[in-house]
């Protein structure tokens, strides 16, 4: 199944989230990057650009196909991880260390209607 951090929040679309002070990092979760298997290209979303939960942000594009991510909790984005433009398959080698990017004057509330650990985990059991 893979490694679900207690640390984080996550969606059944297979983001994670971590609360860092007054901003949310996001990115894929183990399950997912394993399920698309090689990533060759990220599509991030711009800096400044505001997006509410469960609207398309970004896109991950793997040999096997392309997948659309969509932002867990509604905010604005306020950086993106550069790092995988040159580098996709950092994701891969670990995706809780390589973020997709991370969101400011988010909604506290949406953080509620996602996971934790135990949750996610019993959720991907359902897939199986």
């Amino acid at each position: 199944m893979g490694s679900i951090p207690k640390d984080l929040r996550y969606s059944k679309d297979h983001e994670w989230v971590r609360v860092v002070g007054d901003r949310v990092v996001v990115g894929i979760t183990d399950y997912a990057q394993d399920s698309l298997g090689e990533i060759v290209y990220v599509e991030l979303p711009t800096v400044g650009d505001t997006f509410q939960a469960d609207e398309e942000i970004a896109n991950v594009e793997s040999v096997k196909a392309a997948s659309a991510i969509f932002n867990p909790v509604s905010g604005t984005v306020s950086e993106v991880n550069e790092k995988l433009e040159g580098a996709p398959e950092l994701i891969n080698e670990d995706c809780y260390a390589n973020h997709l990017y991370t969101l400011s004057d988010f909604d506290t509330q949406d953080l509620d209607g996602l996971l934790d650990a135990d949750g996610y985990a019993e959720y991907l059991k359902t897939l199986a």
